[in-house]
């Protein structure tokens, strides 16, 4: 029955859950006590994500990974290049359709380093380069902590932004031990769970899959206690939805585009699209707090936490039907990418 209405609605059971992730969140949020129960759980399901992806990587491919500089550089390109970019040049458009906060906060969103742990789960997901995706968005997020309060200053503040030492310190510390280490420790487990691992593939769909649900569900809970429903007109927050939805289509489409057009393969276009087109929530929320102070911080972070789910559950839709082509493709369909986006 339940696959019978799965594939009336030609949506996967993935989809599906994650659309039903939302939904809970929003009637019954964790709040209270629960939220830092459900953040614990979170962080938990994360660490032993990057301990599975460590175990199973080979030390050649992690240096591969690492070493890929064309497609570093042009996600980072993507992150602090490309986003500001599109923010500057919509603002004749945006501007005189939204109050001057929220536009404040679009550009704040553009300026924002990539997520990283959904980034890398959804990579995993579409079996991108994992490798690749894990260095490049632990050091966009690193980066964005000293790049981001300068683009701040240059585009919205008009040098008014300082970068605070100890965030940044947290930042890296954060980084470090959530994930970092379990990959380390994960790696350094090879000679005894590598087998294990080997011949267990559904665990590790099952921790991917599961990982992105409890990051969803988290979040959007977080923006719920927030008031994401109540903070702006229901004509506002719907414009919003609009633009932030218009302004992924667009890098979606681009990072996937010049990927193909740089001759790069499935597996890194999946990864230059998954890391290329993300904003961090984590990141942005505390340094708008510092880099904003006594401005209307609330008005300025909506733009990135309507869009911060809507990249969620976009890029989630893509990472599932990547997933399920075939084995062939994964070298010789150059369309690939660019079907699953427009769709």
């Amino acid at each position: 029955m339940f696959q019978s209405l799965l594939r009336f609605l030609k949506i996967d059971r993935f989809t599906f859950l994650l659309m039903v992730s939302v939904m809970v969140a929003t009637v019954l949020p964790a709040h209270g006590r629960g939220m830092p129960v459900a953040q614990i759980v979170t962080s938990m399901a994360i660490g032993l994500l990057f301990f599975l992806h460590g175990a199973r990587l080979s030390r050649q491919a992690i240096i591969a990974g690492a070493t890929h500089w064309r497609l570093h550089l042009l996600i980072f390109s993507c992150t602090f290049i490309l986003f500001p970019l599109l923010g500057v040049m919509s603002r004749p458009i945006l501007e005189p359709m939204l109050t001057p906060d929220l536009y404040k906060g679009i550009l704040y969103l553009c300026v924002l380093p990539a997520t990283v742990q959904s980034a890398i789960a959804f990579t995993s997901v579409a079996r991108g380069n994992i490798p690749a995706a894990i260095c490049s968005a632990s050091s966009s997020s690193i980066l964005g902590i000293f790049i981001t309060p300068m683009l701040v200053s240059l585009l919205i503040t008009d040098g008014a932004a300082t970068s605070d030492p100890q965030l940044a310190l947290d930042a890296i510390w954060n980084i470090t031990l959530q994930l970092l280490v379990p990959f380390a420790l994960g790696h350094f487990s090879r000679p005894f769970t590598a087998g294990f691992i080997g011949n267990h593939g559904s665990l590790m769909k099952f921790v991917d899959q599961g990982s992105i649900l409890l990051v969803v569900y988290v979040a959007f809970s977080a923006a719920v206690n927030e008031g994401l429903w109540n903070q702006t007109p229901p004509t506002a927050l719907l414009l919003l939805v609009l633009i932030s939805t218009v302004l992924l289509a667009i890098v979606l489409l681009l990072t996937a585009s010049i990927g193909k057009l740089m001759g790069f393969s499935l597996e890194d276009r999946i990864t230059l699209v998954f890391c290329g087109s993300k904003k961090s929530l984590a990141s942005g929320l505390p340094m708008a707090q510092v880099l904003f102070a006594g401005q209307a911080v609330g008005a300025i972070v909506l733009p990135l936490i309507i869009f911060h789910q809507i990249q969620l559950m976009v890029c989630a839709f893509i990472a599932a039907r990547l997933s399920g082509r075939k084995e062939e493709m994964v070298l010789d369909e150059d369309k690939a990418i660019q079907v699953e986006v427009a769709n």
